[in-house]
């Protein structure tokens, strides 16, 4: 006869006793609500953001809100060609906003909230004005977009024009002019007129054709589908372009079109205006449609085109491929009136050799002349930084992961190397140039006694420590002049004063949120300048470690470990655990095992990743490095799978090694990235008793153009995609997963498709697992319904398949690292 235990039947009885429970008792209808610690996160009150004025003397701080309802995630919207509108305001549908605003002078001398707001405002867009007299913002309605202005001096707010904003394109509405008494505004044309309604009756099929042209396209999503979306597109991002001055008077400038941007010269005489038009696509967003780039004078007559670019369908894959022609056109920043740009001499195709990628070219006013060149570059352009006749010009180069900046005499044209770096290589990262407010509404390089000023993490095998130096540009010696120490996290904001040598920066520690201060440089003085309160100080206790270890093949790891709030290994014994990460793609072994964190910053116990569960009783391992790696000739992904696990592996043994883990009660999550691990891993692993995988991506042939950092076709690598593809390998998930996503999923490649596709192969396979779509909620979840929802879904699953899982009545068995079978 074969005897066991009460206690082992109730383990072995346990799940299947919860999930055979009728409905009600495990799925009750409707949003669900977790433990009392876990829902307390949602609704922990959130920080302030702050944003300086232009001389540096006041403090912007906007006050953010919770999280909103379902009801308002639910609104009304429009997904068309990439955007997302709602068409009662004819603006963003999920832009998050502020609730109020209040002005603080670093002296302290003053203190105002912003007034004259109407009741439960949203605030978007906020922008000081280039003379630190205002603040612009737009405040949502019912059924319209408004713009604000605040007198800095009063804090009296005032709606500045009749009529409505059209924030329904990418960037910010409005733009400041240089001397800050107007504002050009992108406006919803007077008399526009209802939407157009969808034919009762369609008058055709929709056809698509190609002949021959290669056109590969990424995985978008909420792309034009018909003639009516066309139509409804352009109804809704047809603007008419105002210049709003402050005394009230409203002056229309050129005739209603497709703005996607209008910005000043830095002397106010000019406005470079960009626009779409016509053909649309089917195949890519907006921001790739046809576009025409004009300089205005400041009535709003055009004075030049300086391109009129046609429809982007045709840009290679590969990272690093750009469309041909003008491209990344902006104001030179330390000039009256010059334009820049930048445009591909390889035909923009990152595969194809070349001794040089891009050009860099400037036209100054009345831009009637050729443009001259400004930099050559053998790699591609990544922007460019100006300052006192200095431009500074960043190209990369993904296959190498290479970065260089070059110092360029923008009258000269002397170009010479100033940084060249692996951008991969943290540790040896020079920082950013620092910049700062020009007062004509543009950021110039921070340049005093012939040095300019970088700012970076400072990553170091201690943890970041984020620094400020002084870099003579004359003669290349870089001089420290601050590091953050122990036992802060100290972040350098801006350099207040380069002669009185005032920082300000975000400081934090383990135990005290961040807050801004002013460092005296010279006397090393610090005054605190915010004190933003703990906004969960009833988990100030729970113990917060960065550790450090390696995996089989040595490679250091690292990992951020949450123990809960008076735990004792030796006197509470091992925890069940859950792992959360993200895979990272390295071309240098060396630089996969830097470490990306801080064992001082913050103990921030957001409902989002996997720390909450801290307050359930659980070891989380938040942030476990999981790099993969492929030098030379390999590519990372030719060793996915077994990376992956023996990442997964080196986690869990240092969790055991400091007797904090239960090996035999460890579970995995991730989200989007991070749920395609922890697919892979419950297929080629038996590491985890079961899985967390939110908004996921788990058949790659459905991402055939590459996804992630995969540049291959999936024609050219098949195996590759079919390799890493859990949905292949669906027969060997044999440990429970839990899977959510957003059902409105905007993200490229997640469509909530993958979900319900993987979950049906799983059902079908008889396997253990759960779906749950959250409706309305796109990539990244808002709702505060659906927030509480994904824990109370999560806690459970945590609960019943690792906390309370029965022992495991065989060894644990791991895929080997030639990729053999279990």
């Amino acid at each position: 006869m074969v005897r066991i235990s009460l206690a082992r039947l109730a383990a072995l009885l346990l799940p299947a006793l919860l999930l055979a429970a009728p409905a009600a008792a495990q799925d009750a209808d409707g949003y669900q609500t977790p433990p009392a610690a876990l829902a307390q996160l949602v609704d922990a009150p959130n920080t302030p953001a702050v944003d300086l004025s232009p001389d540096r003397s006041m403090m912007l701080l906007m006050e953010r809100p919770g999280a909103p309802s379902i009801a308002e995630v639910a609104a009304p919207e429009l997904r068309l060609a990439g955007l997302r509108i709602n068409p009662r305001t004819n603006g963003p549908s999920r832009a998050s906003s502020y609730t109020g605003l209040t002005l603080r002078a670093l002296d302290g001398s003053t203190e105002r909230a912003v007034t004259g707001l109407p009741a439960g405002a949203a605030i978007r867009n906020v922008a000081w004005s280039p003379d630190g007299a205002h603040v612009a913002f737009t405040v949502d309605g019912e059924d319209r977009i408004d713009l604000y202005v605040a007198d800095v001096a009063t804090g009296a707010a005032r709606r500045l024009l009749d009529a409505a904003v059209n924030d329904a394109f990418y960037g910010r509405p409005f733009t400041w002019a240089p001397d800050g008494r107007s504002l050009v505004v992108r406006t919803v044309p007077a008399g526009r007129g209802a939407a157009p309604e969808a034919p009762r009756v369609p008058a055709g099929p929709v056809i698509q054709e190609n002949t021959g042209t290669e056109a590969p396209a990424r995985t978008y999503q909420d792309l034009l589908e018909n003639p009516h979306d066309e139509a409804v597109f352009a109804h809704y991002v047809t603007a008419q372009l105002v210049r709003a001055a402050l005394d009230g008077t409203a002056t229309p400038l050129g005739a209603p079109a497709l703005y996607t941007n209008a910005e000043p010269s830095p002397d106010g005489r000019y406005l470079l205006v960009e626009s779409i038009h016509r053909p649309f696509s089917y195949l890519v967003p907006a921001y790739r449609f046809p576009q025409t780039i004009e300089v205005w004078d400041a009535d709003g007559d055009a004075v030049a085109q300086i391109a009129d670019l046609p429809l982007m369908e045709e840009v290679p894959t590969a990272f690093g491929s750009v469309p041909t022609g003008v491209r990344n056109v902006g104001w030179r920043a330390d000039a009256d009136a010059t334009l820049y740009w930048a445009e591909a001499q390889d035909g923009g195709d990152a595969r194809q050799d070349a001794e040089v990628r891009d050009h860099v070219y400037t036209l100054p006013a009345p831009f009637d002349a050729a443009p001259a060149l400004l930099a050559t570059l053998p790699l591609r352009y990544g922007g460019i930084a100006w300052g006192g006749g200095l431009a500074l010009v960043t190209e990369s180069w993904w296959p190498t992961r290479t970065r260089r900046v070059y110092a360029v005499d923008a009258a000269t044209g002397t170009q010479r190397t100033l940084f060249d770096y692996s951008y991969e290589d943290r540790y040896n990262d020079p920082g950013r140039p620092l910049t700062e407010p020009s007062g004509r509404g543009t950021s110039v390089l921070t340049l005093h006694g012939g040095a300019i000023y970088l700012t970076g993490q400072g990553a170091s095998p201690a943890g970041n420590r984020p620094f400020l130096r002084r870099m003579d540009l004359a003669s290349g010696e870089t001089t420290e002049l601050f590091r953050s120490e122990a036992p802060y996290y100290e972040i350098p904001i801006d350099l207040i004063d380069p002669e009185g040598r005032l920082l300000l920066t975000r400081r934090e520690t383990v135990t005290e949120p961040p807050n801004y201060f002013l460092r005296d440089l010279d006397g090393g003085g610090v005054t605190a300048l915010t004190d933003f309160p703990h906004p969960y100080p009833e988990l100030a206790d729970v113990r917060k470690e960065a550790i450090t270890y390696e995996r089989a093949d040595g490679l250091p790891l690292t990992a951020t470990l949450y123990l809960p709030a008076g735990y004792d290994a030796e006197r509470d014994g091992p925890l069940p655990a859950l792992v959360w990460a993200y895979p990272r793609e390295f071309k240098s072994a060396d630089a996969a095992g830097q470490r990306t964190d801080s064992p001082h910053q913050f103990t921030r116990v957001s409902y989002w990743g996997a720390v909450p569960f801290v307050t359930q009783g659980y070891a989380v391992l938040d942030g476990a490095s999981m790099p993969i790696v492929g030098e030379g000739e390999a590519e990372p992904n030719d060793s996915f799978r077994e990376q992956l696990v023996m990442n997964a592996q080196a986690v869990i043994d240092e969790g055991v090694r400091r007797g904090v883990v239960d090996p035999d009660r460890v579970a995995i999550g991730g989200h989007s990235y991070g749920a395609f691990m922890t697919a892979n891993l419950l297929a080629h692993s038996d590491l985890f008793r079961a899985g967390i995988a939110r908004s996921g991506a788990y058949n790659r042939t459905h991402t055939p153009f590459g996804f992630q950092a995969e540049e291959r076709l999936f024609w050219e690598a098949p195996e590759i995609y079919f390799y890493m593809s859990p949905f292949m390998h669906a027969e060997k998930v044999d440990e429970p997963i839990l899977m959510i996503h957003g059902a409105a999923d905007n993200n490229s490649g997640t469509f909530p498709m993958q979900s319900e596709r993987f979950y049906n192969a799983l059902k079908g396979l008889g396997q253990t697992a759960r779906l749950v779509m959250l409706p309305h909620e796109s990539h990244g979840y808002r709702a505060r319904e659906s927030l509480l929802h994904m824990l109370w879904e999560e806690h459970r699953w945590l609960d019943t398949y690792v906390k309370n899982a029965p022992p495991r009545d065989e060894p644990v068995e791991v895929e080997g690292p030639t990729g053999g079978g279990r």
